[in-house]
Protein backbone atom coordinates (compact mmCIF):
# COMPACT_ATOMS: atom_id res chain seq x y z
CA UNK A 1 0.00 0.00 0.00
CA UNK A 2 2.02 2.85 -0.97
CA UNK A 3 0.19 5.78 -1.89
CA UNK A 4 0.80 9.66 -1.41
CA UNK A 5 -1.16 12.41 0.46
CA UNK A 6 -0.70 15.72 -0.83
CA UNK A 7 -3.24 17.29 1.63
CA UNK A 8 -6.24 16.25 3.43
CA UNK A 9 -9.59 17.84 3.05
CA UNK A 10 -9.45 21.04 4.68
CA UNK A 11 -11.65 22.21 7.78
CA UNK A 12 -14.09 24.25 5.70
CA UNK A 13 -15.43 20.65 4.18
CA UNK A 14 -15.20 19.37 7.69
CA UNK A 15 -17.87 18.49 10.41
CA UNK A 16 -17.26 20.50 13.96
CA UNK A 17 -19.41 18.85 16.92
CA UNK A 18 -21.63 16.09 17.51
CA UNK A 19 -25.09 17.96 16.42
CA UNK A 20 -24.50 17.90 13.22
CA UNK A 21 -23.82 14.26 13.03
CA UNK A 22 -26.83 13.78 15.09
CA UNK A 23 -29.27 15.63 12.31
CA UNK A 24 -27.40 13.67 9.43
CA UNK A 25 -28.48 10.11 11.27
CA UNK A 26 -31.28 10.96 12.01
CA UNK A 27 -32.83 12.50 9.16
CA UNK A 28 -30.44 11.12 6.13
CA UNK A 29 -30.34 8.77 3.42
CA UNK A 30 -28.45 5.54 3.86
CA UNK A 31 -26.82 3.52 0.84
CA UNK A 32 -24.24 0.68 1.57
CA UNK A 33 -21.83 -1.28 0.23
CA UNK A 34 -19.95 -4.12 1.82
CA UNK A 35 -17.26 -2.23 3.42
CA UNK A 36 -18.30 1.26 3.92
CA UNK A 37 -22.06 3.19 4.78
CA UNK A 38 -22.95 6.19 3.38
CA UNK A 39 -25.16 8.92 5.22
CA UNK A 40 -26.07 12.05 3.30
CA UNK A 41 -28.85 15.01 3.47
CA UNK A 42 -28.76 17.91 1.90
CA UNK A 43 -27.92 21.57 3.53
CA UNK A 44 -29.19 24.47 2.40
CA UNK A 45 -27.65 26.47 5.31
CA UNK A 46 -24.25 26.40 4.10
CA UNK A 47 -22.44 26.77 0.74
CA UNK A 48 -20.21 23.90 0.99
CA UNK A 49 -20.17 20.23 1.65
CA UNK A 50 -19.65 18.81 4.71
CA UNK A 51 -17.66 15.39 5.30
CA UNK A 52 -17.37 13.04 8.21
CA UNK A 53 -15.68 9.99 8.13
CA UNK A 54 -16.70 7.45 11.30
CA UNK A 55 -14.41 4.71 12.61
CA UNK A 56 -15.66 2.47 15.25
CA UNK A 57 -13.34 0.54 17.89
CA UNK A 58 -15.38 -2.07 16.82
CA UNK A 59 -13.54 -1.98 13.58
CA UNK A 60 -10.12 -1.50 14.43
CA UNK A 61 -8.77 -1.66 18.28
CA UNK A 62 -5.89 0.60 17.46
CA UNK A 63 -6.23 4.27 17.18
CA UNK A 64 -3.77 4.29 14.30
CA UNK A 65 -5.36 1.99 12.84
CA UNK A 66 -8.76 3.90 12.77
CA UNK A 67 -6.81 7.35 12.10
CA UNK A 68 -4.98 5.69 8.69
CA UNK A 69 -8.41 4.95 6.92
CA UNK A 70 -9.96 8.27 7.83
CA UNK A 71 -7.08 9.81 6.55
CA UNK A 72 -7.50 7.36 3.15
CA UNK A 73 -11.40 8.30 3.23
CA UNK A 74 -10.48 11.90 3.19
CA UNK A 75 -8.23 11.65 0.50
CA UNK A 76 -10.34 10.24 -1.59
CA UNK A 77 -12.84 12.76 -0.58
CA UNK A 78 -10.79 15.41 -0.88
CA UNK A 79 -10.55 14.58 -4.74
CA UNK A 80 -14.05 14.57 -5.19
CA UNK A 81 -15.88 17.42 -3.50
CA UNK A 82 -15.54 19.54 -6.45
CA UNK A 83 -17.92 16.79 -8.55
CA UNK A 84 -20.26 17.04 -5.89
CA UNK A 85 -23.78 18.34 -6.59
CA UNK A 86 -25.49 21.01 -4.03
CA UNK A 87 -24.95 21.41 -0.98
CA UNK A 88 -25.45 18.14 1.47
CA UNK A 89 -23.89 17.01 4.78
CA UNK A 90 -21.90 13.31 4.02
CA UNK A 91 -20.89 10.85 6.87
CA UNK A 92 -19.09 7.93 5.36
CA UNK A 93 -19.21 4.86 8.41
CA UNK A 94 -16.63 2.53 8.26
CA UNK A 95 -18.08 -1.19 9.07
CA UNK A 96 -15.65 -3.49 8.18
CA UNK A 97 -11.46 -3.14 8.93
CA UNK A 98 -11.03 -4.24 5.58
CA UNK A 99 -10.71 -0.97 4.53
CA UNK A 100 -7.73 -0.55 6.00
CA UNK A 101 -5.90 -2.57 3.81
CA UNK A 102 -7.35 -2.03 0.46
CA UNK A 103 -5.94 -1.33 -2.06
CA UNK A 104 -6.26 2.27 -2.64
CA UNK A 105 -8.15 1.89 -6.18
CA UNK A 106 -10.66 -0.28 -5.09
CA UNK A 107 -11.24 1.58 -2.02
CA UNK A 108 -11.70 4.80 -4.27
CA UNK A 109 -14.02 2.30 -6.55
CA UNK A 110 -16.30 1.59 -3.30
CA UNK A 111 -16.84 5.39 -2.39
CA UNK A 112 -16.84 6.22 -6.29
CA UNK A 113 -19.68 4.00 -6.45
CA UNK A 114 -21.71 5.39 -3.15
CA UNK A 115 -21.43 8.15 -4.19
CA UNK A 116 -22.93 7.70 -7.51
CA UNK A 117 -25.51 5.54 -5.95
CA UNK A 118 -26.66 8.39 -3.65
CA UNK A 119 -26.85 10.75 -6.29
CA UNK A 120 -24.03 13.25 -5.35
CA UNK A 121 -22.55 13.65 -8.79
CA UNK A 122 -23.21 16.27 -11.34
CA UNK A 123 -24.11 13.38 -13.53
CA UNK A 124 -24.10 10.25 -12.88
CA UNK A 125 -21.35 9.34 -15.16
CA UNK A 126 -18.82 10.47 -13.68
CA UNK A 127 -15.34 9.39 -15.16
CA UNK A 128 -12.91 11.29 -12.09
CA UNK A 129 -9.78 9.78 -11.88
CA UNK A 130 -7.67 9.99 -9.21
CA UNK A 131 -3.75 10.13 -8.91
CA UNK A 132 -2.63 7.06 -7.12
CA UNK A 133 1.12 5.51 -7.24
CA UNK A 134 1.37 1.54 -7.13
Amino acid sequence: MSYYITSMLTNNYRFHGHGSLKYVFSKGDTYRSSHITLRTVPNKMRRQCRVSVVVSKKVHKSAVGRNRIRRRLYEIVRHETENIEGVHDIVLIVTSAEVRTAAPLELYRNVRELFIKSGLYKNTHHSGTIDLKE
